[in-house]
């Protein structure tokens, strides 16, 4: 029995058919997906960049970088291809301008089928739901993009190793833990984990939604 209601059998088709595709991905719609764009567009993304939705839903971000980025710029990845059809058909103002095949269904974050041309990636709220193994298995995987600039994530973050080894209460009011979801980090892990990858990390200061915390990493090239 999995204690992560993503993977409970039925999940995402309940929702979907429930007109609740907005709801699962954590809520503060409106509110989040301008910050995702926001902190894209700190990080440099411009509209004829090429940019990886991973963990994208049903299309909270995507509903607001489709109409910003150049037509054929916004591939989205999932572990439900169905949540992101729905935010296809539910939230874009003009679905002629994201291909369906561009939404990707991708649990183990190979990201199949994505052009090497991406030059920006964003996890917004997904490691938080996730064991740490899958914060290496993406940055390990990022790498084959070449044209790659930022990738943006966000963790929760537990203080020190004391606190982090029980429930902790984030500033936003959630409460997180170390062995079930939703998880937090010790920040030195999150850096370890980066330059082990062959990342540079910086974390940016901006306030998110439910106390996460944003990291900008950037590519070590050889």
């Amino acid at each position: 029995m999995t204690s992560n209601p993503y993977e409970a059998a039925g999940f995402y088709d309940t929702a979907i058919a429930s007109g609740r595709h907005r709801d699962i991905v954590g809520g503060r719609w409106e509110e989040t997906g301008r910050i995702e764009l926001a902190v894209l567009k700190e990080a440099g993304l411009l509209p004829h960049h090429h940019l990886l939705d991973i963990g994208a839903g049903s299309l909270r971000l995507g509903c607001k970088a489709v109409p910003y980025l150049e037509a054929g710029h916004y591939w989205a990845t999932d572990a439900s291809r169905e949540i992101l059809l729905a935010g296809h058909r539910c939230e874009l103002e003009d679905p002629a301008r994201l291909d369906p095949r561009h939404l990707v269904q991708d649990a183990q974050f190979a990201f199949p089928g994505i052009p090497e041309v991406i030059t920006h990636a964003i996890a917004f709220a997904v490691f938080p739901h996730l064991p740490l193994a899958y914060l290496r298995r993406a940055l390990t995987n990022l790498h084959r993009f070449p044209a790659l600039e930022r990738f943006l994530f966000t963790v929760f973050l537990a203080p020190d190793a004391a606190q982090a080894a029980q429930p902790y209460r984030q500033a936003d009011g959630v409460v997180t833990h170390d062995l079930r979801p939703p998880y937090h980090l010790l920040e030195a892990d999150v850096h370890h984990f980066a330059q082990s990858c062959g990342w540079r990390l910086d974390r940016n200061p901006v306030m998110l939604p439910r106390g996460q915390v944003l990291f900008l990493a950037e590519p070590l090239r050889r």
